[in-house]
């Protein structure tokens, strides 16, 4: 939902650039308020408002907005707030009213909003945010992706960089998992076809038979990633194809489905997407900033220039 608010911005932003210019100044009426409740993480700031996105639903809205800031221990002890779904933080609140309902009607209508007798709920609206109630995994940067789209791949070059100059950081771990879809019905379903999701499987099964190879192969099958020749790969970076294939429909179908589990677990479907500690959900610029990652950002030397974007 938040680029049908982006989309909409940009669209009232253009044609307000091409309406041809008032012969008179007229007095613009007050706009009407949206009271924004926006409850955050008390311990990382990717679960803080974005205050672009505030600024986006209340340019949709045609309202003005007025922000109130609550902490996630303040918002449980609260009885009118107590009782919502933070599993996902920052949790998106406003104040209900006929003229706001109304605004959101189709949103709500498809499921994307949420009401209750006080307020219009608006959940997962960052890309970035905090999962509440998960289990931490300390130092631990897990790197969601999809093994033949681009942006993935990126990701895992740049820790491959660090690794080979020496600037991965010795105390943190990485660790790459995989996006798929499952179902006992139809199976698997990978964005990029079958052969990504028959890689995934086969990359799964060398970090956990060959982990000290795992990062080596990667550098090798990265370089033409979508290829038919996964065995030679295998086989430069001293990988027994024939070992892994003989537990690929076995043990290694077993390994994806826990991939697949895994993932939505998180609700997480574009590559890439980094987790923090198990708990914090980051994209390319917010995951360069963790302490030890910077490597993410491979153009934070140079000035106002962005992290890598994109994403499968």
């Amino acid at each position: 939902m938040k680029k049908l608010f982006a989309v909409v911005l940009c669209a009232t932003v253009a044609g307000m650039s091409f309406a041809a210019p008032a012969k008179k100044a007229a007095k613009t009426p007050a706009k009407a308020q949206a009271e924004f409740v926006i409850v955050e993480s008390d311990v990382y700031a990717a679960g803080k408002e974005d205050p672009q996105l505030t600024a986006g639903i209340a340019q949709f809205l045609d309202m003005t907005p007025s922000v109130t800031h609550v902490s996630y221990k303040d918002a449980a002890a609260d009885p009118k707030l107590a009782n919502l779904d933070y599993s996902f933080l920052p949790l998106y609140l406003i104040k209900k009213n006929k003229d706001v309902r109304a605004k959101l009607k189709k949103h709500l209508e498809y499921g994307y909003a949420r009401e209750n007798d006080d307020f219009i709920i608006l959940p997962r609206q960052t890309r970035s945010g905090v999962y509440s109630g998960k289990t931490a995994k300390p130092d631990v940067m897990e790197i969601f992706v999809m093994s033949q789209c681009p942006y993935g791949v990126m990701a895992e070059n740049l820790v491959i960089e660090a690794q080979k100059a020496g600037t991965f950081p010795k105390d943190k771990e990485v660790r790459v998992r995989y996006i798929v879809d499952y179902s006992d019905e139809k199976g698997f379903n990978s964005l990029h076809g079958s052969g990504e999701w028959e890689e995934n499987v086969r990359q799964l099964l060398i970090a956990k038979y060959y982990p000290s190879k795992f990062w080596k192969y990667l550098e090798i099958r990265n370089k033409d990633y979508r290829s038919s020749r996964w065995d030679k790969a295998m086989e430069q970076a001293g990988i027994n194809p024939k070992k892994i294939m003989k537990k690929f429909d076995t043990e290694g179908l077993e390994l994806l489905k826990e991939e697949a589990k895994y993932g939505k677990e998180y609700g997480v479907n574009a590559s890439p997407t980094f987790l923090w500690e198990g708990q914090v959900q980051l994209d390319f610029g917010s995951a360069s900033k963790i302490d030890g990652f910077g490597f993410l950002n491979p153009n934070a030397s140079k000035a106002d220039a962005a992290a890598p974007a994109g994403s499968c």
